[in-house]
């Protein structure tokens, strides 16, 4: 049997205490599992964030999405999640990366690396995290017997340590661009079709599987696709109506359809926990509804 949906929110904008307090009070409920906060410079700070958006709530989990890796020495990093997980009665789910904008570590002062140094950094921060979270000895000590770890992935290197580490991988959707806007393009189905198929090759050793992530990159309900999308279209040369429609983290069209197209992330990858961008929580939110009533 399949796992369960679970649907998970990004939020990012910052806020005074009450209207984020009101944001995590209103994806509560919308019907979402997880509220999750990202770690860039200009948003906000993730931990007590997180820890604000806990006491704002009592259901959802609460995680990192994702944290980067080079941002934080380990030992450190240690004790903030098992802070945060005490202070949040176990609702933690930390989620690692290795972080792709070169601009921010250079504002932070920090090393951003070549991609190899970046996943051996991530590498021996996620092997630092297991030995530390993972003593009694530690102090302070989480409430959860394992915080549950989440890392984002994409190349084949970080698909490898996601195998043997994480228990929900995450899959970006997107490959490195470095002429590009953002730094990244989409990913077409076939080819996160051969990045899943190569992620459950190196996991298939594995005594539990990992729950599968897709972040949504655009969620409409619309009768006019080519308007919301327009702007993508624009950002990457050559992409049509058609295959931008395709891609497996965007999500525009008529209610239905885009209900089809969820159960068929998880028919075809087997993709049961979404989440989506703060702009799209509200449209989503009729998606899930959909989804939850089968």
């Amino acid at each position: 049997m399949p796992r369960p949906f679970r649907f998970g929110v990004n939020l990012f904008r910052q806020a005074p205490a009450a209207e984020w307090r009101a944001t995590c009070r209103r994806a509560e409920d919308l019907g979402y599992d997880v509220l999750l906060v990202p770690d860039h410079l200009g948003s906000v700070a993730p931990f007590p964030a997180l820890v604000a958006a806990a006491r704002a709530t009592t259901r959802p989990r609460v995680g990192t999405f994702v944290l980067n890796a080079g941002f934080w020495n380990p030992v450190l990093l240690a004790r903030e999640a098992a802070t945060v997980d005490a202070l949040t009665d176990g609702r933690l789910e930390l989620g690692l990366g290795t972080g792709y904008v070169r601009e921010e570590h250079e504002r932070a002062g920090l090393p951003f690396g070549s991609p190899g140094e970046r996943v051996d950094r991530l590498r021996r921060t996620v092997e630092e995290l297991d030995r530390l979270l993972g003593s009694e000895e530690h102090l302070p000590r989480p409430v959860q017997r394992r915080v549950p770890l989440l890392i984002g992935a994409n190349g084949d290197r970080m698909l490898r340590l996601t195998a043997r580490h994480a228990d929900i991988a995450a899959f970006t959707a997107a490959r490195s661009a470095p002429g590009s806007a953002t730094g990244l393009l989409p990913l077409d189905a076939g080819e996160l079709d051969e990045r899943v198929a190569l992620y459950r090759k190196l996991a298939a050793d594995r005594a539990e599987e990992a729950e599968l992530n897709l972040l949504l990159q655009i969620v409409a309900v619309t009768d006019d696709p080519e308007a919301v999308l327009r702007p993508l279209l624009e950002h990457v040369p050559g992409l049509t109506l058609e295959q931008a429609l395709a891609l497996p983290a965007v999500l525009v069209g008529p209610l239905e359809q885009l209900v089809e197209q969820v159960r068929g992330l998880r028919d075809r990858y087997g993709f049961t926990y979404l989440t989506v961008l703060e702009p799209y929580m509200e449209v989503f939110a009729e998606v899930m509804a959909r989804l939850r009533e089968a």
